[in-house]
């Protein structure tokens, strides 16, 4: 993998074209954004001249296929909204594409249609397209693989994520403060998750199916509820033929979020206020306080700054070697208290925030090898060993907590 195109410098492309900087067999980065300003901020950040940064509108096809002439692999890490025509122009332009999340059309047709939308298409020229190859998805589909090609039957599959912070905030009353781009998380909270249960998709209401969660410590007790998240959509169709007939994802409450939505500041339809016709999502997104990008912020100083850890367990009950059991997997994706850790981290990538864009990268490493099959894939289909391997290739230990419990 010689030369890459990075489409978005934001919070996820700056770490990404970071990580990608410091490959040894990287000659060329191609980072392109709407915001030129921003590519070059980043680049500036990472003082490599493997970093080239571009204007690029990614809403315009034309564009991105002119970008990508001579490029081994396309990651795509902007806005949902353009993954559809991202993806053609990748496909035109005879790239591998990858992406780390999916948006709600792309998604029901993975489940309702026969082939994922324009696999033949990307068959025909013997490139991958990897979607979904982030956090989550990503690492918890292919740690769910892990588990269950271990299995010879699998019943049940559950994802729970939570994150929480040592330090107690002394605010009685708090503004909504979202940790990642608002109108993604409020979209996400709003939409009827999905799940499937006794075999068979279904949707379910908002903040529905609550229970409080016990994480390994210092995570521990939090309230958590079905979530829309693209898991539900990708994973059990993979397993299927094993058996399974339960799968379901959970995240913490956001009870400010919730508010905000029954409340219909979700809604993109206008309303009337004193002969003012207005989105409540508009007046929402110009009131809440936005998270800063911190790959700008980060040095070495600021990153023994954060005392938060964020944890996703993956559990899953089958059988093996004759035996009903429940295989269950910790995973810290965020250890803020592991100063050591820290530190090694943004040695190896010039950026603590690897989470996402490492497993993407991680991804791209092994299409341009030819390790994935062509067509259009979700990270279930990734070897474990491989991408395990590859998420620690540059010396940073990729682990993770495992429990055995026999069921009765």
């Amino acid at each position: 993998m010689k030369n890459v195109l990075v489409i978005g410098a934001g919070a996820q492309g700056g770490p990404c074209a970071s990580i990608l900087a410091g490959e040894p067999g990287i000659e060329e980065i191609r980072l392109g954004d709407i915001d030129l300003a921003l590519a070059q901020r980043v680049a500036h950040k990472i003082k490599s001249d493997k970093v080239q940064p571009f204007k690029l509108d990614a809403s315009e096809k034309t564009q991105i296929k002119t970008a990508a002439q001579g490029v081994d692999v396309l990651i795509n890490l902007t806005h949902l909204k353009f993954n559809d025509t991202i993806m053609v122009a990748s496909l035109e332009a005879g790239v591998h594409y990858i992406d780390t999340a999916s948006n709600t059309p792309f998604l029901e047709d993975w489940i309702s249609g026969e082939e994922p939308k324009l696999r033949h298409e990307f068959l025909a020229i013997g490139k991958t397209a990897l979607v979904g190859c982030g956090f989550a998805p990503g690492i918890a589909n292919v740690l769910t693989r892990y588990v269950c090609d271990q299995m010879e039957r699998v019943e049940k599959i559950v994802i729970r994520v939570g994150r929480k912070s040592a330090t107690a905030s002394e605010e009685v009353v708090s503004e909504w403060k979202p940790t990642w781009s608002p109108e993604i998380l409020l979209e996400d909270y709003s939409e009827p998750p999905m799940m499937f249960q006794d075999g068979k998709f279904v949707q379910v209401p908002i903040f529905s199916n609550p229970e409080t969660y016990t994480f390994p410590e210092p995570v521990g007790d939090l309230l958590l509820s079905s979530h829309m998240h693209e898991e539900a959509y990708m994973i059990p169709k993979f397993y299927m033929n094993k058996g399974l007939h339960h799968f379901d994802f959970k995240y913490p409450v956001d009870k400010l979020a919730g508010a905000f939505i029954k409340m219909g500041f979700a809604s993109k339809k206008p309303i009337e206020v004193k002969g003012v016709k207005v989105a409540p999502i508009d007046v929402l997104m110009k009131l809440v306080k936005r998270p800063g990008n911190k790959f700008f912020e980060e040095d070495e100083k600021t990153i023994l700054e954060s005392d938060l850890t964020g944890i996703m367990d993956v559990s899953v009950d089958g059988e093996k070697a004759g035996e009903m059991l429940r295989h269950t997997i910790s995973y810290r994706f965020t250890d803020g208290p592991n100063k050591a850790l820290q530190r090694q981290l943004f040695k190896t990538f010039g950026t603590t925030m690897v989470y996402v864009a490492l497993p993407a990268v991680v991804g791209a490493k092994m299409c341009v090898k030819g390790e994935l099959e062509s067509g259009v894939i979700s990270p279930d289909s990734l070897d474990p060993q491989k991408f395990f391997s590859g998420m620690e290739a540059r010396g940073v230990p990729f682990e993770f907590q495992e429990t055995f419990t026999r069921l009765e």
